[in-house]
């Protein structure tokens, strides 16, 4: 079709003249082809010349050259005979294929990203599959091009630009060929090192500072170090350069603890499919949201339960009930599942004081409460040969026990009898019949005995060892198939009833005191001054006690002893009566020992003196006295050579050359100062 105009090498035209000649690729309307005019500004031809102008004439504008128009315009220009028909369709400058499209990780890097990104790739999939039938199918691939753009409503540029992208791609890779790979351009603001450590530190603190009360605070610091509050980025620029450079771990740790980042990895997933009933159990206390009349106490109280749970079924074994967690209900508590159910192979328990308490767990190496020692007692659980296992403290999810009480606690608390006792399950969610009603506890524990029935008995428990059905089912079923459950002995059950505790005997005759009950037995005098293990009811001290060693050997059943007046005179009596016999079975216990007299021993063992012989040394000292030691040990005649006057006289002449200022005189008596001694000089 020919329009009279002669075809040229090159056409410039402005975006008028292109609206007016609905050229297909490009909008009939002025605006739009005006907006798309946008693009081509700045680009270049071939030969480095730009592909824009101004206008000459009326109206100006800018007109643009036709190698920037898209390749199914060019098309109709030459069919229309405007341009030069030996001319190539130029093309629009495309970008070069993304690296990601030729490189074996494609696919990973596209599973990366997200939805949006996704679904226009693969919107973009659809359009170029179809000009590839259509293609295939005879159409030029500019018509298909056109026919594609036109039903997808997409322009002919940008399909081809599609295109542009799968060239040297295979379909099966054309998806994450045609994703998007957009990036942001820019440089990023560096903040002052001084205000993001600041904010940082004034943020990751425990509490609820907002970010908007950490920037003013951060403005008040920049002030401080000679900053202005302009030197002090906006909040949101705060807050990115925060969780930019902080790990969301560290920030769960400044605020919330580090007890708080372990939920930040996946719960450890335990399976109890292998065990069977009554092989492991578990233990805690709960206390009730009801308040409960009981004996005295002045005001109702809320009671708390210790119960017992069989970890392979859930089943609820044993309970009971009281004022406090303590070591008593705890022992109870086990005494019950023992008596109707046996004994367990392994228990699982918290470091509670009553769980840890040595009467139940006394002689267990680990423990996380109390100083361990070897003289203590054995506990219930290591007497009955029960592997006690230690939940971690503070940590809920160790016993499978704790998500029982919730559902429990709805049916206890959703009694009739319960209403008004009702305290609610949080201080701040009181019921408005708050307090106006209290339960007696007898009441109280046959509602939870329901309870208790019904939970267990309740169809339809999805458990994996459930499945479907109760756990009372689940129970008896494991029961029925063979597992192997130790019962309980008479001594086994005492011992569960009794506690034991550690006490030193007396000195003198091996009695023992507790709580101010003093228990005797005869035996007890041979470990007089030892540590005997005492073990008793606590709910019932006046009865007798059970006296063990400390290698759990049992050594006599000791009686309590009454005490008696001052002034009785049966006590008396019986007092010196079992003296008396002490007396005379001591007696007779030493003349069966047939013991030697102290007479027969000494003629058995007559007493010799040894002789001592004389030392005779190898070498002799020489020994010289000197002084008044000297005159003193000066020879005396022998008493016989002299007579008494003349003894006297020598020895006055001795004492003179001793003392010379002491003078004798010698007469018939004997010896006397002379009346002209004068004492020693001073």
């Amino acid at each position: 079709m020919s329009t009279g105009v002669t075809a040229c090498k090159d056409l410039w035209l402005a975006p008028a003249e292109l609206a007016a000649m609905d050229l297909p690729g490009l909008s009939n309307k002025r605006n739009r082809v005006v907006e798309m005019a946008a693009s081509w500004a700045g680009r270049y031809r071939a030969n480095g010349s730009p592909a824009w102008r101004k206008r000459s004439g009326r109206g100006g504008g800018f007109e643009y050259h036709h190698s920037v128009l898209p390749s199914v315009t060019v098309q109709a220009l030459i069919a229309r005979g405007l341009l030069n028909a030996d001319l190539e369709a130029p093309k629009t400058p495309l970008r070069a294929a993304p690296e990601a499209a030729n490189d074996a990780n494609a696919w990973g890097w596209f599973d990366k990203q997200p939805d949006h990104v996704k679904a226009e790739a693969q919107a973009r999939l659809k359009a170029v599959q179809a000009v590839d039938t259509q293609h295939r199918a005879g159409l030029s691939k500019s018509a298909a091009v056109a026919l594609v753009a036109h039903l997808h409503e997409v322009s002919t540029s940008s399909l081809w630009g599609w295109l542009k992208l799968v060239e040297s791609v295979g379909p099966a890779d054309w998806l994450p060929a045609l994703a998007s790979r957009r990036k942001a351009g820019g440089v990023r603001s560096e903040v002052d090192p001084r205000i993001l450590k600041f904010f940082k530190s004034f943020k990751l603190r425990p509490g609820r500072q907002g970010f908007e009360h950490c920037r003013r605070e951060t403005v008040e610091y920049a002030k401080s170090i000679g900053l202005t509050e302009a030197d002090v980025p906006c909040t949101k620029k705060l807050t990115r350069e925060l969780r930019r450079t902080t790990s969301k771990r560290v920030i769960i740790a400044k605020t919330k603890g580090l007890a708080e980042v372990v939920k930040t990895i996946p719960p450890q997933i335990r399976t109890r499919e292998h065990l069977h009933a009554m092989e492991a159990v578990n233990i805690d206390g709960h206390k009730w949201d009801v308040f409960v009349r009981v004996p005295n106490q002045d005001k109702p109280v809320r009671v708390i339960s210790v119960m017992i749970q069989d970890l392979y079924s859930n089943k609820i074994l044993a309970w009971r009930t009281g004022l406090v967690e303590s070591a008593v209900l705890t022992r109870l508590a086990i005494l019950d599942m023992c008596r109707n159910h046996g004994i367990p192979q392994h228990f699982t328990l918290d470091n509670g004081r009553a769980f840890a308490s040595k009467w139940i767990t006394g002689g267990a190496k680990t423990r996380f409460r109390f100083k361990v020692k070897e003289e203590e007692p054995l506990g219930i659980l290591p007497a009955l040969g029960i592997k006690e296992h230690w939940a971690t403290p503070h940590h809920g999810q160790a016993k499978p026990i704790e998500r029982m009480f919730g559902p429990l606690e709805e049916i206890v608390s959703s009694k009739p009898q319960c209403q008004g006792a009702w305290t609610g399950n949080k201080p701040n969610a009181k019921p408005e019949d708050y307090a106006t009603k209290a339960v007696d506890i007898e009441v109280f524990e046959a509602i939870l005995a329901e309870a208790v029935a019904r939970y267990n008995a309740q169809t339809g428990r999805t458990g994996a060892n459930a499945k479907g059905r109760s756990y009372d089912q689940t129970f008896a079923d494991s029961l029925a198939a063979g597992a192997a459950v130790g019962r309980a002995s008479a001594e086994q059950l005492r011992m569960c009833l009794l506690t034991a505790e550690n006490v030193k005997a007396n000195k003198d005759h091996g009695g023992v005191q507790l709580y101010g009950n003093h228990y005797h037995h005869d035996v007890l005098h041979e470990y007089a001054g030892q540590m005997l293990t005492v073990r008793f009811d606590p709910d019932n001290l006046h009865q007798p006690v059970e006296v063990y060693d400390l290698k759990g050997r049992h050594l006599a059943t000791a009686e309590v002893r009454a005490a008696v007046g001052f002034y009785d005179a049966q006590g008396a009596q019986d007092r010196a009566k079992m003296n008396a016999n002490l007396k005379k079975a001591t007696r007779e216990a030493i003349k069966i020992q047939e013991l030697l007299s102290a007479a027969d021993m000494a003629a058995a063992m007559p007493i010799e003196i040894p002789e001592m012989p004389a030392t005779e040394p190898t070498v002799i000292r020489p020994v010289r006295n000197r002084g008044s030691a000297a005159a003193r040990l000066a020879p005396v005649p022998a008493p016989d050579a002299i007579s008494y006057r003349d003894r006297f006289t020598a020895l006055a002449e001795q004492i003179e050359t001793v003392e010379p200022w002491r003078k004798f005189q010698v007469f018939d008596g004997g010896l006397t100062p002379s009346s002209g001694s004068e004492g020693p000089k001073k």
